[in-house]
């Protein structure tokens, strides 16, 4: 099958209110992550800043704006977005750039992922930037939107975008947001319409090239032979790892409890962001880790529902584009984390520690919401329409008068 179209033009059912359940289940996996942070993190808190509940007092405070953010990308109207996504998607991609600039990145570990702001602490741009791609794309696919060669031709503008952000997240050395957002913007095009005969040799061409990029930098490297060799390399640079899988086998069927039960939780470094899962996984167990994912497999469900029942092209795209942001961050996450791949930078949306994914995480579910209640035609179908018109003028037949009488030209 040469082309496929996972959104077809069509009408839709018109959605008026903002969908409850899709709420619900927003509401339950950040209780369900502050509830984490609060159980797992005080032995850690405590260690690095003396302070119990560093990490919840924090997350609460962040999660006042990111609830804010989330209220506001919920009503903010689609025709008003899409007017200003220039300028958005363009501030963070300069915001990207800016964490490469010594005066205004922060480094740690080697990588300039950070940007510090004065009296709030840092964030995290790249996070921004899984947003901005997935409206970028969105409204690009929308836009463009056609048939034959033309439509073809107009999804090298997409491209060109998501590759100069990947490049830019690459060059913060944050390699596993870089690919991950690529990988997204990869489905992205799947479901618009993208022609496999092209876009196949593309995503082949991208594998020796994320191959390059982990043999150029040692300590990526390391990471694929400590997880493929665990066994040799648990007490140094598998230790994160192995700590993580200890702690998760020690949590059983039913779970070690909370308290001294999690004494393994607190020896896993930066259990309070990348490997807070396992934090999780060890207080609750397996019956604990199969509740998550009913959770987060229920937050899918109504995430895509929203998304293929939108009647607004554009928000119908960037629903989808959240709703998979979202849902494969989290199941690349537990992967990590049990062990089934090799560690990563990538966070636990709604769990782990950081106001950067936690704000981005809510924006993307108040655009989601923001779909779930919008209406047919809002500033949307107008450009399509318009697109499609200038189409065919262009091949509008020519007439052209000689002696008097009109004939045709066929050029």
């Amino acid at each position: 099958m040469s082309d496929f179209r996972f959104f077809p033009g069509r009408s839709g059912e018109v959605q008026k209110k903002n969908d409850a359940v899709f709420i619900v289940s927003v509401l339950l996996l950040w209780g369900l992550g502050m509830f984490t942070l609060f159980v797992c993190t005080p032995d850690t808190a405590e260690r690095l800043f003396n302070k119990k509940y560093y990490f919840v007092v924090r997350q609460l405070a962040w999660s006042v704006f990111g609830f804010a953010s989330m209220a506001l990308f919920a009503v903010v109207p689609l025709r008003f977005l899409r007017k200003h996504l220039g300028i958005f998607v363009t501030a963070i991609f300069i915001l990207c750039l800016f964490a490469l600039v010594p005066f205004f990145g922060y480094q740690r570990n080697g990588a300039s992922r950070w940007i510090r702001i004065p009296y709030l602490g840092r964030f995290q741009p790249s996070e921004f930037a899984k947003f901005a791609v997935v409206l970028y794309l969105a409204n690009l696919f929308n836009r463009y939107l056609g048939q034959g060669d033309v439509e073809q031709k107009n999804f090298l503008y997409p491209l060109v975008g998501l590759f100069a952000f990947v490049i830019v997240i690459f060059l913060q050395r944050d390699f596993s947001t870089g690919l991950f957002v690529f990988m997204v913007g990869c489905l992205m095009f799947f479901v618009s319409g993208a022609r496999m005969t092209w876009f196949g040799p593309l995503v082949l061409l991208a594998i020796p090239a994320a191959i390059l990029m982990i043999v150029i930098e040692p300590y990526r490297l390391m990471r694929i032979i400590s997880f493929l060799k665990p066994d040799e390399y648990m007490m140094n640079e598998g230790y994160q790892q192995f700590a993580s899988e200890r702690a998760i086998i020690s949590g059983g069927m039913w779970g070690a409890g909370l308290g001294t039960g999690l004494v393994n939780v607190s020896r896993i470094p930066e259990v309070q962001s990348d490997y807070i899962f396992a934090g999780w996984a060890a207080a609750m167990g397996f019956v604990g880790v199969f509740a998550y994912i009913a959770l987060l497999v229920f937050f899918a469900w109504r995430g895509f529902y929203i998304a293929l029942n939108c009647p607004n092209r554009f928000a119908s795209y960037g629903a989808f584009g959240c709703t998979a942001m979202i849902v494969l961050q989290s199941l690349l996450n537990v992967a990590v984390v049990c062990g089934a791949l090799p560690t990563t930078g990538i966070p636990q949306p709604f769990f782990s520690s950081g106001g950067s994914s936690l704000v981005v995480t809510l924006c993307m579910c108040g655009f989601i919401l923001n779909a779930s209640h919008s209406e047919d035609g809002d500033d949307e179908d107008s450009d399509f329409e318009s697109y499609q018109k200038s189409s065919r003028e262009k091949d509008d037949t020519r007439f052209e008068s000689f002696n008097g009488v009109e004939v045709t030209n066929y050029e």
